[in-house]
């Protein structure tokens, strides 16, 4: 079982761990404890690099099996279990997704907010990602608006509160899943809370940033129709 550090402490970039199973006809070793981000949500993995001893190993995947994290590891004779390793994240590239997952809640809060629209889909990569919404029309008009609302709510400087909290406990929040079908397994004992003070709270697994004054400003770059009440909208981070 991995300790998942990134659900409480998205900034953490650097830390040390212990080598718990090593597959080599894989690549794959996992931690006693781990700040990688295994994707999930629309958010792609983390990389980075692990340093054992006098080797280093670059961290070209990262997944989530169960309860263990499983590093995939590029080149090189994998260390063994029980090694101590120093684990170092792609901090660049981890931030901008912060950044942008967090712009991404700022957009679903806003929707959600003024129209009351579901999401039914979402993606991103560093600085650009897309959310499908339950809208019948969408036309450039209401793009500008809910751009301008969500820069607006960016700019009013919103801290950013993560919680885990037992299944019935957060279960009893209003409006907690902000998706049209609730993704929570039934298996799951505790939900992990993302709350934008005063603009959003729902469920989500993924890093953020620690307030909406670090996103900086987004542009809504398109829009399309992707069914009869299904519409997309695109985002850029800049």
């Amino acid at each position: 079982m991995t300790e998942l550090l990134y659900q409480t402490d998205s900034y953490l970039n650097h830390f040390l761990a212990l080598v718990t199973t090593a597959d080599s006809e894989n690549r794959v070793v996992t931690l006693d404890r781990s700040a990688f981000y295994p994707g999930g949500g629309g958010q792609p993995c983390d990389f980075g690099s692990l340093r054992a001893e006098n080797s280093e190993y670059r961290v070209v995947k990262i997944k989530k099996q169960g309860e263990d994290i499983l590093h995939f590891l590029g080149e090189g004779q994998l260390p063994e279990t029980g090694t101590q390793v120093s684990a170092s994240l792609d901090w660049d590239r981890r931030y901008k997704l912060m950044r942008t997952h967090t712009a991404l809640h700022v957009l679903c809060g806003v929707v959600f907010r003024d129209y009351g629209a579901l999401v039914t889909g979402g993606d991103m990569e560093p600085l650009s990602g897309r959310m499908d919404f339950e809208f019948e029309r969408m036309q450039a008009s209401l793009v500008h608006e809910i751009e301008a609302a969500v820069n607006k709510e960016i700019e009013e400087a919103r801290e950013i509160h993560v919680d885990i909290l037992p299944r019935e406990k957060a279960f009893q929040i209003p409006d907690l899943i902000r998706t049209k079908i609730n993704l929570l397994p039934e298996g799951i004992t505790n939900v992990r809370i993302v709350e934008i003070a005063g603009l959003d709270l729902q469920a989500d697994g993924g890093t953020h940033v620690r307030n909406t004054a670090e996103v900086g400003k987004i542009r809504v770059v398109d829009y399309k129709s992707k069914g009869a009440i299904n519409k997309r909208i695109y985002i850029a981070i800049e």
